[in-house]
């Protein structure tokens, strides 16, 4: 039986749907993160979920049992949010014992739980401790030691480290994964961080316009997203129309070109991602007359340094722009003429992009102008 089960979810805010018939299911010991840009209804839904909003329609159940009636602070949830909301009047420990007490659970069993918890979350001895005392980490391992205590059924998470700078960030979340790997916990959070998102989580759910658009674990998502939306999320700019003639035919025809697919992609209109890691550059030389695997006329319009690779801008002749992913030591320099060649393992077949049901775009920048020969 699933943790958690969301059922034709639907919440509207005047005539506008921020929910639409949404479904999603969380199993027991699973950590799922929303992801989706803002307005997607990815926060909406936590708060459905929680008791926190209205719904118009759908069903929210936990451990099976339909949450239609019940308040947020009998749903026996913990709830996590980006900006802390500790108590500044309490101690570290006082903040931490807060569920506890509300439950009734005996002073001297809620210290031992407390202890056990400042200790998971890596601040022991920290229970005296004044909140205004702690760092902006410091506080988000108590709000997450609160949270935990009452050992709630699912815990859910609202852009839990937001607010913290990246460094900090890309730590606590390490620690998040094994700490609830450890614990067995079941987590449902929403946050708009696709590297915390994907370092997280076991499963990511990506939203638009209050409906789900994609739902799988992090490496079927970013292998094979499910829509340009879904691409372009992912910080994917390398879309492009195009045309496969035969089914099962191995080369598509675009606007960079005749571009190689991965065999047994089905015929007829669709768009192509090209991943930056495919596309690969050489010298004007190395292309006309050299075989059907010439690229298009492009030179590099700008380079971007990403730590263990230059991401290269190119202008392309005739066709959108388009960015490759180079070496350090192997990068074209601005201005240099090259031709792209493409890797058919790194391009992925997605559905058409259909405008009012015209004909398939992307949104791709427009094409160049000629580039001098």
């Amino acid at each position: 039986m699933a943790s958690l089960d969301v059922e034709a979810l639907t919440v509207r805010f005047g005539e506008r749907a921020v929910l639409d018939a949404v479904g999603l299911a969380v199993d027991e010991r699973e950590t799922v993160c929303v992801l989706g840009p803002s307005g997607s209804g990815k926060s909406t839904l936590l708060r459905a979920v929680a008791g926190l909003q209205r719904i118009d329609a759908g069903r929210v159940r936990l451990a099976g049992r339909d949450q239609a009636g019940i308040p947020a602070h009998r749903r026996g949830l913990g709830l996590m949010f980006q900006d802390h909301q500790l108590f500044p009047q309490r101690d570290v420990a006082g903040n931490v014992a807060f569920g506890l007490r509300v439950q009734g659970v005996r002073r001297e069993r809620a210290a031992a739980r407390v202890a056990e918890l400042l200790d998971l979350v890596g601040l022991p001895g920290a229970g005296g401790r004044a909140v205004a005392s702690l760092s902006g980490g410091e506080q988000q391992r108590v709000a997450l030691a609160r949270a935990l205590a009452p050992e709630p059924r699912l815990l859910m998470l609202d852009e839990p480290l937001g607010q913290l700078d990246r460094g900090l960030r890309e730590r606590l979340v390490v620690e998040l994964r094994q700490l609830f790997d450890r614990l067995g916990t079941t987590v449902l959070a929403v946050t708009h961080d696709q590297g915390e998102a994907f370092a997280l989580a076991h499963r990511v759910v990506i939203m638009a316009e209050g409906r789900v658009a994609q739902s799988g674990t992090p490496m079927e998502v970013w292998q094979r997203p499910a829509s340009a939306f879904v691409a372009r999320f992912l910080g994917f700019d390398n879309l492009v129309p195009a045309t496969v003639k035969e089914s099962g035919a191995e080369t598509a025809h675009t606007a960079w070109g005749p571009l190689p697919v991965p065999p047994g992609t089905p015929e007829g209109e669709c768009t192509l991602l090209v991943r930056p890691a495919g596309v690969r550059l050489v010298g004007p030389e190395n292309g006309p007359g050299k075989g059907s695997e010439d690229g298009p006329r492009a030179r590099v319009l700008a380079r971007t340094f990403r730590g263990d690779h230059l991401a290269v801008l190119l202008d392309v002749e005739g066709a959108p722009r388009l960015e490759a992913s180079c070496a350090l030591t192997d990068a074209p320099a601005v201005g240099e003429a090259v031709r792209p060649r493409f890797d058919a393992a790194e391009i992925v077949r997605l559905p058409p992009v259909v405008d009012g049901g015209g004909p398939a775009r992307t949104g791709a920048a427009p094409p160049a102008a000629p580039l001098p020969r």
